[in-house]
Formats: structure tokens, C-alpha cells, sequence
């Protein structure tokens, strides 16, 4: 044995696995594992996903708190990009070293210590009384909650063996987020109707004590006694890639091309070198390179790579058609949005059921497609048409993301050893955080471009375009690299 794991009786044993008889799974669907999770494992799940709701919903809260906390800790707008920028930093920085921690001190130890932070520093944010004190707490939070995501889908992975079963709890967990998303807004205002801004902070606190009461009763604890010691110089590097890379690429989206924003990204860029050559000469790397020759796993990521850098762009293309082309308010825009949100969180929850039936590779290839043709629609949608095509565009492309956040989640977590899968979801969400900013920066600043010379919805459409163009051309790849998922 590789690894310790201890905890609840029904949790699956790290390394139980087992081939089901003949004729037990649907021709052409995955194995399915013998062993099967029991009412603990899933039970266990609730407790992990909702935390994963509350984060979600705290994340689109603070967008309507801004205002608010701006004029009460008068801050300027530097301080105001910080509050909102710093959490994604450190979310992003911190993510990798700490799925790689985790499977070194214990995937629920290092959970429980991100859910105790979370906490504390939640109440911090809360009650802050300078915009300083609120930068400070909002770091906190993010390298608390960088702990979160990559423990939680390992954990997942360790409590669910069978691999029907796993897919479905990924999918749930996944859909958390976008139910974080759809009520975030609706909560958002009622607190702050109600209370003060402090009060949008706390919501998640409730969720994070439930954790720390119930986690060590339902969650089954796993480490690997293989691996070595951390490697702090790989640790910093790390830092010293990834935060430089995402803060440049994240104001020259901002502000354009700028002396400060190129240094930072090539400084990043070099360091990152330096990381990837250390990690290649290291015997217990914090970074494995060798997960990248599975094709399913380098597959995958850049399949999620592709959908966080164009679906997070064109959506804030479609709500800005909404307000500033169709003359919407901004509640109006979320009811535009809100059939797309509640088609991927139908999505996340489907696809694993679709996959007890039809192949993965097909499944995932299917949802790109499908995706494809939505953002084909946006990018014809007329601006005299009212809001109806551009809602079933998004409705559309998002009913098309299940399969491969998902499913995709699930092959990447899934098709590395039990001992390296807090690493693997550490990778997984990097790319979906550093996705997003680069699909600002790039298909972003041109949709800007061609906003500002042909109008906003002439920005959309060159936006849904290369999206539609991309997905398409990824339905091959998915199709012909997944072909034995």
C-alpha cells in the first residue's frame, strides 16, 4: 500500500477496485467498479457541496456589495479592484501547492484548516473597518479557499470508487456552483436591502462550521506516506509564476497593453520556466509532468481550458448586449441570463446519468457540439430581435458545458492513481481560474476592440464566432483523443 486512508466504514477503500461481472454495464460505457459508495459517502457529499454553493454565492454577492462597502470604507478605485481582484489571486496561487499539500498532510486535515480560515476570515471581511483590513481578509479568504476545491473533488474521488458513482457527485458538486450563481443575486439584494454590506461575508459561515463539526464524523481522511517532504523552492516559484501571469493578464484586459502588465506577465512567464525545469529534476515534484501523458488528461484540461476562456467571456458580452444594446435593467439582464443558468445546472446533473448509457468520449463530444450551436446563434442574434434569441443562445451553449465540466472533471481526477488526485484537481480548477482571466485578456480586449469601432453587438458576435469556431474544432479532437473513455 501507497497511501493511508481512515475513516467512516462505508467510505471505499483507496485502492479497492474492482472489475463488475460481464454484461453489467451498457456496451460501450465505462467499467463500473464493484465497489459501490454507501448512504455515508453521499451524505458526505452534501457536506461538501454545500460549501461549495455558499463560496459560489459569496463570490457574486460582493459584485452588488461593492458600492455599498466602497462609500462606507471610502475606498478609491484602486482599493475597490483590489477587494474584488485579490481573492481570485490568491484562489489562483495558492491552488496547486495546496492540492499537493494535501495529499501529503491529509486531504480532510487541509480541508478543515481551509473551512476554520474561511471562516475566521469571512468574519474579518465582515466587519472591517478600512479598505486595507478588507484587502487583508479577502487574501486570507483566498488562499483559505484555494484549499477548498482541490481537497473536495480528491475527497470525492477517495469516498466514491465506482466510477458512475464519482461522475454523479462531481456532477453535483459541480452544480452547486451555478446554483451559487443563479440565488447569489437574489440573496445578494435581500441582504442588502435588510442589513449592512458586512452581512454578504457571513453567509458562507454557517456552512463552514457545519464542516468542521460533521467532516470529521463523514469524511474518510487520506494521505499518501509515500510522497516526500514539500518542496518550499518549487512552493515559491509557483507564486512567482502564476500570480505575476494572472495579475498581468487581468489589467491588460483592464487597462490595455502597459508597461507594468507586460513585465509582470514575462517576469511570471520566466519564472514558470525556471518551475516546470526544477519539477522535471525533482524525485517528489509539486507538480507532476508526467500526468500530461495521458491523453485523456491533457485532452481534458485543454477541453476546460478552451470552455473557461470563451464561455466566461461571452457571457459577460451577453449580459452587457442585454443592458447596454437591448436597454435592459440590470435585473432584467439576470432574468436573460437565468434560463442558461439553469440549463447548465440541469446540465451537470444529466450528463453522469446520459454516461450510465452512452460513451463518455460521445457524451463530451455531444456537449461541445451543442455548445458550438449555441454560441453559432449569439453570434447572429439581432439587436432588434428582443432578448429571447440571445437567451436561448446562452440557454443553449450552457446546456452544452455539463458533459465536459463534469465528465471532464471526472476522466482527469479519475485517470490518475488514488495517491496523485489532490494534485490533478488542483490542476483542474488552476486552468478554469486562469482560463477565465486569459479569455478576458485576449478574445475579450478584442470583442472591446470591435465594440468600440462597430458597437457592442458587432463585439458579440466576433466574441460567439470564435467561440463557435473553437468548440467545433475541439469536437474533433475531444472525439478522436477520448476515444476509449
Amino acid at each position: 500500500m501507497t497511501a493511508t486512508i481512515s475513516g467512516p466504514a462505508e467510505a471505499a477503500p483507496a485502492e479497492a477496485t474492482a472489475e463488475a461481472p460481464a454484461g453489467a454495464a451498457p456496451a460501450g460505457a465505462a467499467p463500473v467498479s464493484a465497489v459501490r459508495a454507501g448512504r455515508r459517502a453521499w451524505v458526505g457529499l452534501a457536506v461538501l457541496a454545500l460549501p461549495a454553493l455558499l463560496v459560489s454565492l459569496d463570490v457574486f454577492v460582493l459584485v452588488l456589495a461593492l458600492p455599498n462597502l466602497a462609500v462606507s470604507l471610502h475606498a478609491d478605485g484602486t482599493e475597490q479592484l483590489w477587494i474584488m481582484d485579490t481573492y481570485g489571486f490568491m484562489v489562483a496561487g495558492f491552488m496547486v501547492t495546496m492540492g499537493t499539500l494535501g495529499d501529503r498532510i491529509g486531504r480532510r486535515k487541509l480541508l478543515l484548516i481551509g473551512a476554520a480560515a474561511f471562516g475566521v476570515a469571512s468574519v474579518v471581511a465582515a466587519f472591517s473597518t478600512s479598505a486595507g483590513m478588507l484587502i487583508a481578509a479577502r487574501a486570507v479568504l483566498g488562499i483559505a479557499g484555494a484549499t477548498l476545491a482541490p481537497s473536495t473533488l480528491s475527497l470525492i474521488g477517495t469516498m466514491f470508487q465506482n466510477p458512475r458513482q464519482r461522475a454523479e457527485a462531481i456532477g453535483i458538486w459541480a452544480g452547486c456552483f451555478t446554483v451559487g450563481a443563479i440565488v447569489g443575486p437574489m440573496v445578494g439584494g435581500f441582504m442588502l436591502e435588510h442589513f449592512w454590506w458586512g452581512s454578504v461575508f457571513l453567509l458562507g459561515v454557517p456552512a463552514m462550521v457545519l464542516l468542521l463539526v460533521i467532516g470529521p464524523k463523514l469524511l474518510p481522511e487520506y494521505r499518501d506516506e509515500t510522497a516526500g517532504r514539500l518542496d518550499l523552492p518549487s512552493v515559491a516559484l509557483s507564486l512567482g509564476a502564476i500570480l505575476p501571469v494572472v495579475y498581468g493578464v487581468k489589467e491588460l484586459a483592464r487597462e490595455g497593453v502597459g508597461t507594468g502588465p507586460v513585465l509582470a506577465l514575462g517576469f511570471g512567464l520566466a519564472v514558470g520556466y525556471v518551475f516546470v525545469k526544477r519539477q522535471r529534476t525533482l524525485a517528489d515534484p509539486l507538480v507532476d509532468f508526467s500526468l500530461f501523458a495521458a491523453k485523456a488528461f491533457r485532452t481534458t484540461l485543454g477541453g476546460m481550458l478552451l470552455f473557461s476562456m470563451l464561455g466566461g467571456t461571452t457571457m459577460l458580452f451577453v449580459a452587457q448586449f442585454f443592458q447596454l444594446a437591448q436597454h435592459l435593467s440590470p435585473v432584467g439582464a439576470a432574468l436573460g441570463l437565468l434560463p442558461g443558468m439553469a440549463a447548465s445546472t440541469v446540465s451537470f446533473l444529466a450528463a453522469p446519468v446520459l454516461a450510465r448509457h452512452v460513451r463518455t468520449s460521445r457524451l463530451i463530444a455531444g456537449g461541445v457540439a451543442l455548445a458550438a450551436s449555441g454560441m453559432a446563434i449569439l453570434a447572429l442574434v439581432d439587436p432588434a430581435g428582443g432578448p429571447l434569441w440571445p437567451s436561448l443562445g446562452f440557454a443553449v451553449t450552457s446546456l452544452g458545458v455539463g458533459p465536459m465540466v463534469a465528465l471532464g472533471t471526472d476522466l482527469v481526477v479519475g485517470s490518475v492513481p488514488v495517491r496523485k488526485a489532490g494534485a490533478a484537481a488542483s490542476l483542474a480548477q488552476t486552468v478554469n481560474e486562469f482560463g477565465y482571466a486569459f479569455g478576458l485578456a485576449t478574445v475579450g480586449t478584442l470583442g472591446n476592440a470591435v465594440a468600440g469601432s462597430h458597437g457592442l453587438p458587432a463585439g458579440l458576435h466576433v466574441v460567439a464566432g470564435l467561440a463557435a469556431v473553437a468548440f467545433a474544432v475541439l469536437v474533433h479532437f475531444v472525439a478522436r483523443n477520448l476515444r476509449a473513455a
